[in-house]
Protein backbone atom coordinates (compact mmCIF):
# COMPACT_ATOMS: atom_id res chain seq x y z
CA UNK A 1 0.00 0.00 0.00
CA UNK A 2 1.44 3.25 -0.72
CA UNK A 3 -0.49 5.40 1.54
CA UNK A 4 1.30 4.95 4.71
CA UNK A 5 -0.14 6.35 8.40
CA UNK A 6 2.90 5.04 10.22
CA UNK A 7 2.73 7.70 13.45
CA UNK A 8 -0.35 8.78 12.87
CA UNK A 9 -3.32 8.30 15.10
CA UNK A 10 -6.72 7.29 15.05
CA UNK A 11 -10.50 7.34 16.90
CA UNK A 12 -13.29 4.90 15.34
CA UNK A 13 -16.50 5.23 17.18
CA UNK A 14 -18.41 1.98 16.77
CA UNK A 15 -15.71 -0.11 15.42
CA UNK A 16 -16.41 -3.18 16.91
CA UNK A 17 -18.19 -4.59 14.67
CA UNK A 18 -19.44 -3.96 11.26
CA UNK A 19 -18.51 -0.82 9.24
CA UNK A 20 -16.47 0.67 11.89
CA UNK A 21 -14.93 -2.48 12.76
CA UNK A 22 -13.31 -2.97 9.11
CA UNK A 23 -12.35 1.21 9.11
CA UNK A 24 -10.52 0.21 12.18
CA UNK A 25 -8.67 -3.01 10.77
CA UNK A 26 -7.94 -0.92 7.59
CA UNK A 27 -6.34 1.90 9.17
CA UNK A 28 -4.03 -0.31 11.40
CA UNK A 29 -2.63 -2.26 8.57
CA UNK A 30 -2.28 0.99 6.74
CA UNK A 31 0.47 1.95 9.57
CA UNK A 32 -2.35 4.15 12.44
CA UNK A 33 -2.81 3.47 15.82
CA UNK A 34 -6.26 3.18 16.65
CA UNK A 35 -8.57 3.71 19.38
CA UNK A 36 -11.79 0.90 18.83
CA UNK A 37 -14.97 2.82 20.60
CA UNK A 38 -17.96 0.72 21.00
CA UNK A 39 -20.90 0.18 23.75
CA UNK A 40 -19.98 -3.43 24.24
CA UNK A 41 -17.23 -4.22 25.56
CA UNK A 42 -16.63 -7.69 24.98
CA UNK A 43 -16.84 -6.56 21.04
CA UNK A 44 -14.57 -3.81 21.31
CA UNK A 45 -11.79 -6.26 22.90
CA UNK A 46 -12.58 -8.77 20.60
CA UNK A 47 -11.30 -5.89 17.73
CA UNK A 48 -8.96 -4.49 19.80
CA UNK A 49 -7.17 -7.78 19.63
CA UNK A 50 -8.27 -9.11 16.19
CA UNK A 51 -6.08 -5.70 15.28
CA UNK A 52 -3.54 -6.59 17.36
CA UNK A 53 -2.87 -10.34 16.24
CA UNK A 54 -2.61 -8.82 12.86
CA UNK A 55 0.39 -6.69 13.73
CA UNK A 56 -1.35 -3.60 14.10
CA UNK A 57 -1.56 -1.25 16.99
CA UNK A 58 -4.81 -0.83 18.86
CA UNK A 59 -6.74 -0.33 22.05
CA UNK A 60 -10.57 -0.85 22.99
CA UNK A 61 -12.48 2.06 24.86
CA UNK A 62 -16.07 1.43 25.91
CA UNK A 63 -18.56 3.89 26.18
CA UNK A 64 -21.75 4.82 24.46
CA UNK A 65 -21.12 8.05 22.11
CA UNK A 66 -23.13 11.26 23.05
CA UNK A 67 -22.40 12.41 26.03
CA UNK A 68 -19.47 14.85 26.03
CA UNK A 69 -17.71 12.92 29.02
CA UNK A 70 -17.39 10.17 26.20
CA UNK A 71 -16.13 12.01 23.32
CA UNK A 72 -13.37 13.64 25.33
CA UNK A 73 -12.23 10.73 27.02
CA UNK A 74 -11.99 8.77 23.78
CA UNK A 75 -9.84 11.67 22.69
CA UNK A 76 -7.97 11.67 26.07
CA UNK A 77 -7.17 8.18 25.66
CA UNK A 78 -5.69 8.65 22.19
CA UNK A 79 -3.81 10.82 23.73
CA UNK A 80 -2.55 9.24 26.59
CA UNK A 81 -1.59 5.72 24.46
CA UNK A 82 -0.04 7.20 21.63
CA UNK A 83 0.34 10.99 22.09
CA UNK A 84 -1.84 12.19 19.77
CA UNK A 85 -4.60 12.23 17.61
CA UNK A 86 -4.88 12.59 13.16
CA UNK A 87 -8.76 11.47 12.67
CA UNK A 88 -11.75 11.02 14.20
CA UNK A 89 -13.93 8.47 12.39
CA UNK A 90 -17.47 9.33 13.71
CA UNK A 91 -19.37 5.62 12.57
CA UNK A 92 -20.86 5.18 15.91
CA UNK A 93 -24.90 4.88 15.47
CA UNK A 94 -28.37 3.26 16.81
CA UNK A 95 -31.00 2.28 13.91
CA UNK A 96 -34.52 2.47 15.28
CA UNK A 97 -36.96 1.95 12.27
CA UNK A 98 -40.22 3.25 12.76
CA UNK A 99 -42.33 5.31 10.52
CA UNK A 100 -43.09 8.79 11.81
CA UNK A 101 -46.85 7.96 13.35
CA UNK A 102 -45.13 4.86 15.46
CA UNK A 103 -42.11 6.41 16.51
CA UNK A 104 -41.84 6.87 20.33
CA UNK A 105 -40.21 10.05 21.86
CA UNK A 106 -37.25 7.46 23.46
CA UNK A 107 -36.79 5.89 20.45
CA UNK A 108 -36.05 9.35 18.92
CA UNK A 109 -34.15 10.20 21.15
CA UNK A 110 -31.35 6.81 21.09
CA UNK A 111 -31.14 7.64 17.39
CA UNK A 112 -30.68 11.61 17.32
CA UNK A 113 -28.34 11.75 20.49
CA UNK A 114 -25.97 8.50 19.21
CA UNK A 115 -25.97 10.09 15.48
CA UNK A 116 -26.42 13.97 15.82
CA UNK A 117 -25.14 14.85 19.50
CA UNK A 118 -22.12 11.55 19.19
CA UNK A 119 -21.33 13.13 15.63
CA UNK A 120 -20.83 16.77 17.14
CA UNK A 121 -19.26 15.93 20.36
CA UNK A 122 -16.99 13.42 19.07
CA UNK A 123 -15.93 15.81 16.29
CA UNK A 124 -15.79 19.00 18.70
CA UNK A 125 -13.37 17.16 21.21
CA UNK A 126 -11.07 15.83 18.31
CA UNK A 127 -10.96 19.64 16.66
CA UNK A 128 -10.26 21.04 20.02
CA UNK A 129 -7.06 19.07 19.59
CA UNK A 130 -6.15 18.89 16.48
CA UNK A 131 -6.25 23.21 16.93
CA UNK A 132 -3.99 22.29 19.98
CA UNK A 133 -1.92 20.18 18.47
CA UNK A 134 -1.24 22.92 15.27
CA UNK A 135 -0.59 20.34 12.39
CA UNK A 136 -4.40 19.89 10.93
CA UNK A 137 -6.17 16.95 11.28
CA UNK A 138 -9.17 14.52 9.52
CA UNK A 139 -12.64 14.40 10.20
CA UNK A 140 -14.67 11.66 8.60
CA UNK A 141 -18.46 11.52 9.44
CA UNK A 142 -20.48 9.02 8.58
CA UNK A 143 -23.59 9.31 6.00
CA UNK A 144 -26.10 6.91 4.93
CA UNK A 145 -28.66 6.87 1.80
CA UNK A 146 -30.95 7.01 3.89
CA UNK A 147 -29.93 10.57 5.00
CA UNK A 148 -30.06 11.36 0.82
CA UNK A 149 -33.10 9.97 -1.08
CA UNK A 150 -35.03 9.20 2.54
CA UNK A 151 -36.82 5.72 3.43
CA UNK A 152 -39.41 4.85 4.29
CA UNK A 153 -40.11 3.71 8.62
CA UNK A 154 -36.82 5.66 9.21
CA UNK A 155 -37.74 9.54 10.82
CA UNK A 156 -35.03 9.66 13.18
CA UNK A 157 -32.20 7.81 11.24
CA UNK A 158 -32.91 9.62 8.12
CA UNK A 159 -33.30 12.76 9.67
CA UNK A 160 -29.97 12.70 11.86
CA UNK A 161 -27.80 11.34 8.63
CA UNK A 162 -29.07 14.36 6.70
CA UNK A 163 -28.01 16.50 9.81
CA UNK A 164 -24.87 15.04 9.12
CA UNK A 165 -24.46 15.97 5.80
CA UNK A 166 -24.99 19.53 6.80
CA UNK A 167 -21.90 19.54 9.51
CA UNK A 168 -19.95 18.57 6.92
CA UNK A 169 -20.98 21.90 4.88
CA UNK A 170 -20.46 24.01 8.24
CA UNK A 171 -17.37 22.07 9.67
CA UNK A 172 -15.05 22.38 6.59
CA UNK A 173 -15.79 26.44 6.30
CA UNK A 174 -15.22 26.55 9.96
CA UNK A 175 -12.01 24.31 10.27
CA UNK A 176 -10.01 25.13 7.40
CA UNK A 177 -7.96 27.64 9.01
CA UNK A 178 -6.93 25.15 11.24
CA UNK A 179 -6.05 22.55 8.25
CA UNK A 180 -8.86 20.05 9.76
CA UNK A 181 -10.28 18.58 6.16
CA UNK A 182 -13.87 17.56 7.09
CA UNK A 183 -15.82 14.80 4.66
CA UNK A 184 -18.35 12.38 4.87
CA UNK A 185 -18.29 8.88 3.51
CA UNK A 186 -22.19 7.83 2.26
CA UNK A 187 -21.29 3.84 2.48
CA UNK A 188 -23.65 0.53 1.05
CA UNK A 189 -22.56 -2.74 2.59
CA UNK A 190 -24.00 -5.77 3.63
CA UNK A 191 -24.59 -5.25 7.69
CA UNK A 192 -26.13 -6.17 10.43
CA UNK A 193 -28.12 -2.64 9.52
CA UNK A 194 -28.59 -3.68 5.87
CA UNK A 195 -30.53 -7.47 6.98
CA UNK A 196 -33.02 -5.49 8.45
CA UNK A 197 -34.21 -5.04 4.73
CA UNK A 198 -36.57 -7.87 4.11
CA UNK A 199 -35.04 -8.02 0.17
CA UNK A 200 -31.20 -8.26 1.60
CA UNK A 201 -31.86 -10.62 5.00
CA UNK A 202 -30.76 -13.58 3.07
CA UNK A 203 -28.07 -12.09 1.01
CA UNK A 204 -26.63 -10.77 4.17
CA UNK A 205 -26.70 -14.30 6.07
CA UNK A 206 -25.03 -15.83 2.31
CA UNK A 207 -22.23 -13.02 2.52
CA UNK A 208 -21.47 -13.89 6.29
CA UNK A 209 -21.31 -17.62 6.18
CA UNK A 210 -18.57 -16.89 2.93
CA UNK A 211 -20.52 -16.23 -0.39
CA UNK A 212 -20.20 -13.93 -2.77
CA UNK A 213 -21.89 -10.53 -3.41
CA UNK A 214 -24.19 -10.82 -6.43
CA UNK A 215 -22.59 -9.00 -9.52
CA UNK A 216 -25.18 -6.86 -9.70
CA UNK A 217 -25.17 -5.45 -5.95
CA UNK A 218 -21.52 -5.10 -6.79
CA UNK A 219 -22.25 -2.36 -9.63
CA UNK A 220 -25.17 -0.38 -8.02
CA UNK A 221 -23.25 0.15 -5.24
CA UNK A 222 -23.64 -2.19 -2.37
CA UNK A 223 -20.91 -4.91 -1.48
CA UNK A 224 -18.74 -5.61 2.17
CA UNK A 225 -17.80 -3.47 4.66
CA UNK A 226 -13.96 -4.18 3.58
CA UNK A 227 -15.08 -2.70 0.16
CA UNK A 228 -16.03 0.57 1.83
CA UNK A 229 -12.57 0.97 4.28
CA UNK A 230 -9.88 2.24 1.52
CA UNK A 231 -12.31 5.25 1.09
CA UNK A 232 -11.89 6.18 5.29
CA UNK A 233 -7.79 5.39 4.62
CA UNK A 234 -7.50 7.99 1.86
CA UNK A 235 -9.34 10.91 3.67
CA UNK A 236 -7.40 10.04 6.75
CA UNK A 237 -3.95 10.84 4.93
CA UNK A 238 -1.61 12.82 3.98
CA UNK A 239 -2.44 12.66 0.69
CA UNK A 240 -6.30 13.85 0.54
CA UNK A 241 -5.17 17.15 2.20
CA UNK A 242 -6.77 19.36 -0.90
CA UNK A 243 -9.97 17.30 -0.32
CA UNK A 244 -12.59 18.65 2.15
CA UNK A 245 -16.61 19.41 2.13
CA UNK A 246 -17.21 16.39 0.17
CA UNK A 247 -19.54 13.27 0.40
CA UNK A 248 -18.41 10.39 -1.32
CA UNK A 249 -21.17 7.45 -1.86
CA UNK A 250 -18.89 4.35 -2.04
CA UNK A 251 -19.56 0.43 -2.17
CA UNK A 252 -18.90 -2.26 -4.02
CA UNK A 253 -17.87 -1.24 -7.40
CA UNK A 254 -19.24 2.20 -7.23
CA UNK A 255 -17.72 5.12 -6.09
CA UNK A 256 -19.96 8.57 -6.16
CA UNK A 257 -19.39 12.09 -5.32
CA UNK A 258 -22.22 13.67 -4.33
CA UNK A 259 -23.39 17.77 -5.83
CA UNK A 260 -23.87 20.11 -3.23
CA UNK A 261 -27.23 21.89 -2.83
CA UNK A 262 -28.27 24.43 -5.59
CA UNK A 263 -31.77 26.27 -6.39
CA UNK A 264 -33.17 24.15 -9.36
CA UNK A 265 -34.93 26.77 -10.73
CA UNK A 266 -35.09 31.27 -9.81
CA UNK A 267 -37.97 33.40 -10.35
CA UNK A 268 -38.79 37.28 -9.71
CA UNK A 269 -42.26 38.94 -9.44
CA UNK A 270 -41.40 42.76 -9.22
CA UNK A 271 -42.86 43.85 -5.16
CA UNK A 272 -43.24 39.97 -4.38
CA UNK A 273 -46.21 37.14 -4.50
CA UNK A 274 -49.69 36.82 -3.39
CA UNK A 275 -51.01 33.00 -2.64
CA UNK A 276 -52.70 33.75 -5.93
CA UNK A 277 -49.71 35.03 -7.53
CA UNK A 278 -48.07 31.34 -6.35
CA UNK A 279 -50.70 29.45 -7.75
CA UNK A 280 -50.99 30.89 -11.50
CA UNK A 281 -46.56 31.10 -11.59
CA UNK A 282 -45.89 27.40 -10.03
CA UNK A 283 -48.54 25.63 -12.38
CA UNK A 284 -46.77 28.02 -15.25
CA UNK A 285 -43.32 26.43 -13.90
CA UNK A 286 -44.32 23.47 -12.93
CA UNK A 287 -41.87 21.54 -15.00
CA UNK A 288 -39.24 22.56 -12.71
CA UNK A 289 -40.39 20.88 -9.72
CA UNK A 290 -38.09 18.40 -7.97
CA UNK A 291 -39.03 14.50 -8.36
CA UNK A 292 -38.86 12.96 -5.19
CA UNK A 293 -35.91 12.04 -4.28
CA UNK A 294 -36.39 7.85 -4.55
CA UNK A 295 -37.30 8.57 -8.13
CA UNK A 296 -34.44 10.59 -9.68
CA UNK A 297 -32.13 8.32 -7.71
CA UNK A 298 -34.22 5.19 -10.28
CA UNK A 299 -33.95 7.59 -12.98
CA UNK A 300 -30.35 7.89 -12.79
Amino acid sequence: MSIDLTGRVAIVTGSGRGLGRAYAEALAAAGAAVVVNDVDAEVAEKAAAAITAAGGTAVAHVGAVGPTGTADALVERAVEEFGRLDMMCTNAGALRDRTLLKLSDEELDVVLDSHIRGTITCGRAAARRFRDQGEGGRLILIGSPAGQYGNFGQTAYGASKAAIIGLVRVWSVELAKIDVTVNAVVPKALTRMAATIPALKDIVADVEAGGPVPAHLRHEGTGTVEDVAPLVVFLSSAESAGITGQYFGFGGDRLAIWAHPKEAFVTHREGGWTADDLLADLAEHAGHLQPHPREAQRRS
